[in-house]
C-alpha cells in the first residue's frame, strides 16, 4: 500500500504503535499525552451523562419544589393578592427549562477507582462493599425525668436504700459527712434486708477509719453483727481480731485465731501453731479441745515418719498385703484410730500408735472404740480378733460375749464384710430378742438358726 510521506509520520505519531526512538522525552511525551486522552475520555463519558441532568430554578436560582421554595411561596401567598398575580404572570411568562453552570468535572482517575461518587453516578467498589445503612434524622423521645435523677446527687437516704433494695445503681459517695453515712446505716437496718446493710457496711469500711466504725457499730448490734459474717467470709481475720480486741470479746478472739490453722498446710507449722492456741483465753471445754488437737497431730507426725519407713523398706506383712492410700496426717481422731487398729493392732500400749494408746489418751468411750476396731479386723477378715474383741472374763474366770453397742450390730458389720455363715449364726444366737434374731437369720440366710427358732416357737 503507497503512502505519502506525511501520512506515514501521521501513522507513526497517531497510532497505538510507536516507532523505537533513543529519545526518552518524547517518550515522555508520548506517555504524558496517552494519559490526558484517557482523561479526556472519561470526563466526556461523564459530562455525556450530565447534560441530561437538567434541574428547574427560579431567578434566584433556588430549585423549583424544594422546602425552601415551598416556604416562599407559602409565605408569598399571605400578602396582597394583585402582587401575587404580579409574580406568577412574570414567573410563568419567564420560567424556562435553564440548565445550572456546571461546574469542572472533579473526577479523576484515582476517585474513579477508590473515591466516594456523587449521588445518582455509579457507586465505587468500597461503596458498594460497605453496606453501611442510611441515618436516621427521626428526633429521639425525651427520657422520663426520674432516669436523668439515677445519675444525680439528689438522693436521700431512705431513697438511697429504697434503690438498693431493689437492685438498682446507686451511688454512695455523696454521703460524705459521718451523720449521713450513719442515717444512711440506719435507713438499711430498718429495711431488715442483709444485701442492703452489707452493701453500706462496705462503703463504712472503706470511708471510716477503724476506730470510728467500730464504736459506731459497737451500739448498733444488727449491723455489727452483719460485719463479722461478712468479715468471716471474706477471710479478714487481721480486721476480725482487732474488731474482737476492741470489743472485748476475748472467747471469739481465741476462736477467730485458732481458725488460722486451717490455712497452715505444713505438719510442723500447723503444730507449733496449735501450741501458741493453747494459752488463749478459750473455755475450759474448748482448752480441752485444743490441747487434744495439738496431741493427737503431734502423733500422727510420729506414726506417719515410722510407717512411711516401715512401708519403703517392705519388711512389715501387713504393709505389703494392704498398702496405704493416704496420709494419716490432720485426720480426724477416729480415722486415726480405725488406722491404728488396721496396722498396730497388736502393738504394746505404750507405744504411740497403739489403739489401746489412743483410747486412753483420748478418753474414747467403749462404744466407739469397739465399732471401731471391730469395723477395722472384719475388714481384714481376722475373726480371732473380732471373737477375743468381745470376749470378758469375770472375777472367777469365767469368760462371756458381751457388745456395748448390741449384737445385732456386729451381725450387719460382719455380713457387711463377708463374714463366713458359722461366724454369723454364733452372734445371730448371740441377739436376745427373738423376733430380732428370727428377721436376721432370714435376712442373712442363716437356715439353721431360722429352723431352730421356729422349732422353739412350736
Amino acid at each position: 500500500m503507497n503512502r505519502t510521506k506525511g501520512d506515514e509520520e501521521e501513522y507513526w505519531n497517531s497510532s497505538k504503535f510507536k516507532a523505537f526512538t533513543f529519545d526518552d522525552e518524547d517518550d515522555e511525551l508520548s506517555q504524558l499525552k496517552e494519559s490526558k486522552r484517557a482523561v479526556n475520555s472519561l470526563r466526556d463519558f461523564v459530562d455525556d451523562e450530565d447534560d441530561d441532568d437538567l434541574e428547574r430554578v427560579n431567578w434566584s436560582g433556588e430549585p423549583v419544589g424544594s422546602i425552601s421554595w415551598s416556604i416562599k411561596e407559602t409565605a408569598g401567598n399571605s400578602g396582597s393578592s394583585q402582587e401575587g398575580r404580579e409574580q406568577l404572570k412574570s414567573r410563568n411568562s419567564f420560567s424556562t427549562y435553564t440548565q445550572l453552570p456546571k461546574p469542572a468535572s472533579t473526577y479523576s482517575l484515582s476517585s474513579f477507582f477508590r473515591g466516594r461518587t456523587r449521588p445518582g453516578s455509579f457507586q465505587s467498589l468500597s461503596d458498594a462493599l460497605s453496606d453501611v445503612p442510611p441515618k436516621s434524622y427521626a428526633p429521639e423521645l425525651g427520657r422520663p425525668k426520674g432516669e436523668y435523677r439515677d445519675y444525680s446527687n439528689d438522693w436521700s437516704p431512705s431513697d438511697t436504700v429504697r434503690r438498693l433494695r431493689k437492685g438498682k445503681v446507686c451511688s454512695l459517695e455523696r454521703f460524705r459527712s459521718l451523720q449521713d453515712k450513719l442515717q444512711l446505716l440506719e435507713e438499711a437496718v430498718s429495711m431488715h434486708d442483709g444485701n442492703v446493710i452489707t452493701a453500706v457496711l462496705i462503703f463504712l469500711k472503706r470511708t471510716l477509719s477503724k476506730e470510728i466504725l467500730f464504736r459506731e457499730l459497737e451500739v448498733r448490734q444488727v449491723a455489727l453483727r452483719h460485719l463479722i459474717h461478712f468479715l468471716k467470709e471474706i477471710g479478714d481475720q487481721k480486721l476480725l481480731l482487732d474488731l474482737f480486741r476492741f470489743l472485748d470479746r476475748t472467747e471469739e478472739l481465741a476462736l477467730s485465731h485458732y481458725r488460722e490453722h486451717l490455712n497452715i498446710q505444713d505438719p510442723e507449722k500447723r503444730k507449733e501453731f496449735l501450741k501458741t492456741c493453747i494459752g488463749l483465753p478459750f473455755s475450759a471445754e474448748d482448752s480441752a479441745h485444743i490441747q487434744d488437737h495439738y496431741t493427737l497431730l503431734e502423733r500422727q507426725i510420729i506414726i506417719e515418719a515410722n510407717d512411711r519407713h516401715l512401708e519403703s523398706a517392705g519388711q512389715t506383712e501387713i504393709f505389703r498385703k494392704h498398702p496405704r492410700k493416704a496420709s494419716i496426717l490432720n485426720m480426724p481422731l477416729v480415722t486415726t484410730l480405725f488406722y491404728s487398729c488396721f496396722y498396730h493392732y497388736t502393738e504394746a500400749e505404750g507405744t504411740f500408735s497403739s489403739p489401746v494408746n489412743l483410747k486412753k489418751t483420748f478418753k474414747i468411750p467403749d462404744k466407739q472404740y469397739v465399732l471401731t476396731a471391730l469395723a477395722a479386723r472384719a475388714k481384714l477378715r481376722a475373726w480371732h480378733d473380732v471373737d477375743a474383741l468381745f470376749t470378758t472374763k469375770n472375777w472367777l474366770g469365767y469368760t462371756k460375749k458381751r457388745a456395748p453397742i448390741g449384737f445385732h450390730r456386729v451381725v450387719e458389720i460382719l455380713h457387711k464384710n463377708s463374714a463366713p455363715v458359722q461366724i454369723l449364726q454364733e452372734y445371730i444366737n448371740l441377739v436376745e430378742d427373738v423376733d430380732t434374731k428370727l428377721n436376721l437369720a432370714t435376712k442373712f440366710k442363716c437356715h439353721d438358726v431360722v429352723i431352730d427358732q421356729i422349732r422353739w416357737k412350736n
